[in-house]
């Protein structure tokens, strides 16, 4: 008998393979919610934020392939399409420095961000991997600039070789930081070209429509045809020039395919503090504060 040898199967759209985003039953707000049944924001905070499918943020966790295996198969057993973050970096946040930390060493990076692509397998995700890691580069010495883009490009591959049904963004930034031909530049010295491509706008404020004008230039400038996704969690009312839980923000879009990118979806949590700053100041970065969600829900 002749053994033909095997050949992994062709890599599907994890968009096609599921029946809309998964909502994330533990999500931060939606915790703070059903923990709180007897506030007054309660309910508007679960009705506004805490029903919608959001992202959900890893970091350094010793299991995290059996952390993110756990939490795609809780989407893929209801049909759903979930959202992940990538976020232990080494040296992450070099220049904001509210959300430093990541990994201790480039190698246990790797091995970390190895087992979270492995977590996913063949299950369809979506990942957005590292925000704010090509963007930073003002803070870094060359030496740290290139460790940083192999661990990048390392990032890429694993997605690549391990969870073919994933849609996988490297960061792109923001359209209000780094020049477009410069973060296309960026973009491709980090193995953009390995995954589908890049997102725009993750824990900012600029408008879809500038959103998508920036992402298109950073196309422009590839040279070839990459797909972005933009977040719009926070980016109802647009920007006011400034990035750290600045009043006046609004909820924008719930997650969507289209929209003028491949997709619009909620990356950062609304009500989650970016630091101890602007009209948060007692709230660390990565904190829920209800205070936060219901001015988000009110644009105040």
């Amino acid at each position: 008998m002749l053994l033909l040898p095997v050949t992994p199967a062709a890599a599907a759209n994890p968009i096609d393979l599921t029946s809309g985003f998964y909502v994330n039953p533990n999500s931060l707000p939606a915790t703070w919610a059903r923990n709180n049944p007897g506030d007054s924001r309660a309910a508007r905070i679960q009705s506004s934020i805490g029903s919608k499918p959001i992202a959900r943020w890893f970091g350094n966790d010793s299991n995290i392939g059996s952390t993110v295996a756990n939490y795609t198969g809780a989407a893929d057993g209801q049909d759903k399409l979930p959202v992940l973050v990538a976020y232990n970096l080494p040296g992450r946040d070099a220049c904001g420095g509210h959300s430093g930390g990541g990994a201790g060493s480039p190698s246990a990076y790797r091995t970390w961000i190895s087992s979270f692509a492995a977590g996913i397998g063949t299950k369809p995700a979506v990942v957005i991997i590292e925000p704010d890691a090509l963007g930073d580069f003002e803070c870094m010495t060359q030496t740290q600039i290139d460790e940083r883009l192999g661990m990048l490009t390392y990032a890429t591959q694993m997605f690549q070789q391990k969870s073919p049904n994933t849609y996988a963004y490297l960061d792109g930034g923001n359209a209000g930081w780094v020049a477009a031909s410069t973060m296309a530049s960026r973009l491709n010295s980090a193995g953009v070209r390995n995954i589908r491509g890049f997102s725009v706008n993750v824990s900012n404020f600029y408008t879809t429509s500038q959103s998508t004008s920036y992402a298109n230039s950073v196309v422009s400038n590839l040279g070839y045809a990459a797909r972005f996704v933009v977040d719009t969690s926070r980016n109802g009312n647009g920007h006011n020039g400034q990035w750290c839980n600045p009043a006046g923000r609004r909820l924008g879009v719930t997650a969507q395919v289209g929209g003028g990118a491949e997709m619009l979806l909620w990356v950062k949590t609304p009500g989650v503090s970016d630091g101890n700053c602007g009209i948060a100041p007692n709230t660390p970065a990565g904190q829920f504060n209800p205070d936060l969600a219901i001015r988000l829900i009110d644009g105040t």
